[in-house]
């Protein structure tokens, strides 16, 4: 099966499943999703639901952020994986975005040059803030596409290229979202039957059945 027909069913079984699928990180604007995203690396999204609550019951805005000292952001933070950079990074983030006029703004250069801000962050915010086409990519996507055969990179960028390849542009911003939430639901990294999954079953190949039967 050719790349694009085997995108192309992948895409009506996501469809079918999560025609709508939901911003798994709770936030209210742009600041605080951007801040949610930015807490989640290396972290599940769960336990950043349960933080930033208090978190922004404080600080819910780069001023309020900034005027907080570091180390009472850690204080907030700190049932988060790497929680004292990210503390850090979020003071920092702040008094950034405030010297830059004081709002996030939907611009990549801008986002990327945040402290603590990649390019898979600044491509969640782009997506589900301001539904600027974007397919960020984490490590759940980049193992699905390789097991998919939809992408054979070594790195979440090469794999961001791909999929975008064989995606339309309209569907990024909920494809991405679809594909983390079939992760979690019918394809986990561990102890994952391929041959009775829903997508696995007829996209990965024989020889990637059987490497992944025989962990």
């Amino acid at each position: 099966m050719r790349r694009q027909d085997k995108a192309d069913r992948i895409g009506e079984i996501l469809d079918d499943l999560y025609p709508e699928p939901p911003v798994p990180l709770d936030h209210v604007d742009p600041y605080t999703l951007l801040v949610a995203v930015a807490l989640s690396a290396q972290t599940t999204d769960k336990k950043v639901n349960e933080v930033t609550p208090a978190l922004f019951a404080v600080a819910d805005t780069p001023e309020k952020m900034a005027a907080l000292d570091p180390d009472r952001i850690l204080e907030l933070i700190r049932q988060i994986g790497l929680a004292p950079t990210k503390a850090k990074n979020l003071w920092l983030m702040a008094n950034q975005i405030i010297d830059g006029g004081g709002e996030v703004i939907p611009d990549w250069e801008f986002l990327e040059s945040l402290a603590g801000v990649g390019h898979k962050t600044a491509s969640v915010v782009m997506a589900q803030a301001f539904d600027v086409p974007a397919f960020p990519v984490d490590t759940h996507i980049h193992r699905l596409a390789d097991r998919w055969g939809l992408s054979n990179g070594t790195t979440v960028e090469k794999t961001e290229t791909d999929l975008k390849k064989v995606f339309p542009i309209e569907t990024w911003n909920r494809r991405h979202l679809q594909i983390i939430f079939f992760g979690r639901e019918y394809c986990p990294a561990r102890g994952h039957d391929l041959a009775a999954c829903p997508i696995c079953g007829w996209a990965a190949t024989k020889k990637r059945i059987r490497e992944e039967s025989g962990r």
